[in-house]
């Protein structure tokens, strides 16, 4: 499904790309905490967390030294196998580590347009997956653009867009104001709440 949205990234800045990924894997971390509850795998979420936390003070430490190639390796452990589950929940997981990889593939390759409109159509795309599998059928272009939760999204999307696109110069306030945003709200893009 194409997003308006793709086309603005370009003229970001790195930081502004790179916050913007942080914010959507943050809304996405609920989805992979309820699969580590359900998996019974507390610790896994733990490490995502951990992870997502030092994306974030990468974003906002001055001079902030971290191995992403480590966190990297330490995320491939914990990404779920879709054919060992049979829940649905493990779908919105693997999205939510998918999500992730590609930002810290950004940070480490220095290369964030295309990992930010990858992840923006990740999120998307866990929607979808839950709205075909609840309604049973695939759904067409018209059906998804017309769904309520895609609709929330996309706003979401563009909120995150238009606050980072109010400053010229990389600017902590803003990252911090949108992480403590999210993480208060603590609900993800499926709806998966955070108690």
């Amino acid at each position: 499904m194409r997003n308006p949205i793709h086309k603005r990234l370009e003229r970001f800045e790195t930081w502004q790309n790179l916050t913007f990924m942080a914010c959507l894997c943050e809304r996405m971390y609920p989805n992979y905490r309820l699969f580590c509850q359900v998996a019974e795998q507390p610790e896994n979420a733990k490490i995502y967390q951990n992870i997502l936390n030092l994306v974030w003070e990468y974003l906002t430490v001055k001079g902030a030294k971290i191995n992403f190639e480590t966190q990297l390796e330490k995320l491939e452990n914990i990404i779920p196998d879709v054919n060992e589950y049979t829940f649905f929940g493990v779908v919105p997981a693997l999205d939510a580590c998918e999500a992730l990889s590609e930002l810290l593939h950004a940070i480490i390759a220095g290369e964030t347009l295309e990992q930010a409109i990858k992840i923006s159509q990740i999120s998307m795309q866990t929607i979808a997956t839950l709205l075909e599998s609840e309604q049973e059928r695939e759904l067409s272009e018209t059906d998804l653009k017309s769904a309520v939760e895609i609709q929330e999204e996309l706003d979401v999307q563009w909120q995150i867009y238009r606050t980072l696109n109010e400053y010229e110069e990389r600017d902590i306030d803003p990252i911090l104001d949108l992480k403590a945003e999210l993480r208060t709200a603590g609900i993800s893009n499926i709806g998966v709440e955070i108690d």
